[in-house]
């Protein structure tokens, strides 16, 4: 039920921002009518991919070529978006110009809209272009630690994010041998059925010490319960508002449920019972989905947090959409408790196969 609602939602939303496009922006472009029907087909075409895109999201029926297709439409349509933006701003301007002649003003909106034009393409160009980029494996130097952590986090395996995607991060991974590597959520973003071959290559991990996971929000939205029963097949450790105990490494990781479980009234986060017996003369390593969680520490106070769910902000200028909610966007930070926190900047996607000012990463602290 709720996957349809997703997709009313969706489909209302698309068409809206389509259809204005198309009345606030296409008919009004001083441009001859051939140019004009071409833009409106191209339009009428993104739309219909978005709907598609939405139908490969949740199904197998779609091979990945004419799927990254069908995603590229949906960054395209945060491109319109931004677009209408911007052109609702430049009508105020020309609005503005009353008292300059005709051909002036014909000339500086006639400009105005080209260049926009060629922007939104160049946007395009570049997001797709770095999308496409590996995932680059950033070392961050913590001096607690005196043993290494892989950290991935937002891999959405789903749609573009595959079995050979998760196989070759594995890869990666284990080319760095870690102490331990830690999953801070948003493992799947689709139903289980279309991708336990892909989670079961996280088993091929080397971890010296193990592998920790745990719930980002996007496990909420595709039968949590039926996520964990079968991650609890798997090598991977789900902590679940617990901690454990690596006595080799005098190390607690303790593990919380994402916030969004509050809302869901399911499987909500008890920073309590994850500290409960943690071990006080070992240090903390805390695992937490989203940054904001640091609201919720209150007394308690972990060497470090690992997060993720922020993408980097993945498509500029939306990391400054994601301050508005999240403490930080990536990065490692001091937290006036004496805490750290890094924020993974997340080694897969969502949405479009985009990223700009921001890189898909794998984060090797030591």
């Amino acid at each position: 039920m709720r996957v349809y609602l997703f997709f009313a939602v969706f489909l209302l939303f698309f068409f809206a921002l389509h259809y204005l496009f198309y009345s606030r922006v296409i008919r009004k472009l001083l441009f001859s009518e051939k140019i004009k029907r071409t833009l409106t087909f191209l339009l009428g075409f993104n739309f219909i991919f978005n709907v598609l895109y939405v139908i490969g999201r949740y199904t197998d029926y779609i091979g990945n070529s004419l799927y990254y297709l069908f995603s590229l439409s949906i960054g395209i349509s945060f491109v319109l978006l931004l677009y209408l933006v911007v052109h609702e701003i430049l009508e105020i301007f020309h609005k503005s110009l009353k008292k300059v002649d005709h051909e002036k003003r014909h000339f500086f909106k006639k400009s105005g809209d080209s260049m926009l034009l060629a922007l939104s393409t160049a946007y395009v160009g570049a997001g797709a272009y770095e999308g496409r980029k590996e995932p680059v494996v950033n070392v961050v130097k913590f001096g607690t630690f005196d043993f290494s952590i892989v950290q991935i986090s937002d891999l959405h395996i789903g749609g573009l994010i595959d079995q050979e995607f998760v196989r070759h991060a594995v890869e990666k991974i284990n080319v760095l041998n870690p102490d331990i590597v830690c999953i801070t959520g948003d493992l799947i973003d689709t139903s289980l059925e279309y991708i336990t071959p892909a989670i079961r290559e996280l088993d091929g991990i080397k971890a010296k010490h193990g592998i920790y996971y745990i719930l980002g929000n996007h496990e909420y939205f595709h039968d949590p319960m039926e996520i964990i029963d079968f991650i609890k097949t798997t090598r991977l450790t789900l902590l679940m508002n617990e901690n454990i105990t690596i006595d080799a490494l005098k190390l607690n990781i303790a593990g919380v449920t994402d916030l969004i479980g509050y809302r869901m009234g399911l499987l909500e986060p008890d920073i309590h019972k994850a500290f409960k017996g943690v071990n006080p003369d070992y240090r903390t390593l805390l695992l937490a989905h989203q940054p904001k969680f640091i609201e919720e520490l209150g007394s308690y106070r972990p060497d470090l947090i690992l997060s993720g769910h922020t993408h980097g902000g993945q498509i500029w200028p939306f990391g400054h959409l994601v301050k508005l909610q999240q403490p930080f966007v990536k990065g490692l930070h001091e937290l006036p408790n004496g805490s750290s926190i890094y924020v993974n900047s997340g080694i897969g996607f969502w949405g479009p196969p985009m990223r700009l000012g921001s890189q898909a990463e794998i984060s090797y602290i030591v």
